[in-house]
């Protein structure tokens, strides 16, 4: 199948963007187009802040249309639209990725609230039928703060990628007030202090 991406991440595709090409080449086939918006890895590959390999995209919101002549919206993803389980199914098997390399369990994310203003600062980039709004460099801080505290800190792959996107001290704050929202337990916000600790370690000299 050959890409007809358009729009970020022009430059070495990761086999990540291949197969979000071939998803799209898939869909156009179809007839079909679908909206949706990813974050985590995939996101920082697209945006071309990060140049590790990763083999699963993180839908966080699905764009769907409630009826004729009404607006868009942006929705929890559960469920993934069928077009697009049909074709991720398939570059699954072509691609040799996992069967759930395309994945909505970010999803739960809508539980305790999306960044402010998260909808606002989206990418949109469109391969074929399948049209991606990437997360912003600011909403892939506060969401990579709060995995990377929820996780296993500053040994993640989530840390690690908190670290690739440069954060300055004011979105750092700003990350970090938004995350204390998210779990207002003592323990949490213990684990929240160690990790920006980690980070103004690793990362010293950083600028407002």
């Amino acid at each position: 199948m050959k890409n007809r991406s358009r729009g970020i991440g022009q430059g070495t595709r990761p086999g990540i963007v291949e197969a979000l090409g071939a998803v799209g080449e898939l869909l156009a086939a179809e007839g079909e187009m679908v909206r949706i918006v990813v974050v985590g890895g995939a996101a920082l590959i697209l945006r071309g802040l990060v140049s590790r390999l990763t083999e699963d995209v993180d839908i966080i919101a699905v764009v769907r249309s409630p009826g004729q002549g009404a607006r868009a919206r942006m929705e929890t993803p559960d469920p993934l639209p069928p077009p697009l389980l049909r074709a991720a199914a398939r570059v699954a098997r072509d691609f040799n990725l996992a069967g759930d390399w395309m994945n909505s369990a970010v999803g739960a994310q809508w539980k305790t609230g999306l960044p402010p203003g998260f909808e606002k600062r989206l990418h949109w980039v469109r391969f074929g039928g399948l049209s991606l709004g990437v997360a912003h460099r600011l909403d892939l801080i506060f969401l990579k703060l709060y995995a990377a505290v929820d996780s296993e800190g500053p040994q993640s792959v989530h840390y690690q990628d908190l670290l690739a996107l440069r954060a300055r001290r004011n979105e750092l704050a700003a990350a970090a007030e938004w995350v204390k929202t998210q779990d207002v337990s003592a323990e949490f916000a213990h684990l929240l202090r160690e990790v920006l600790d980690h980070v103004a370690q690793d990362q010293p000299g950083r600028h407002r």
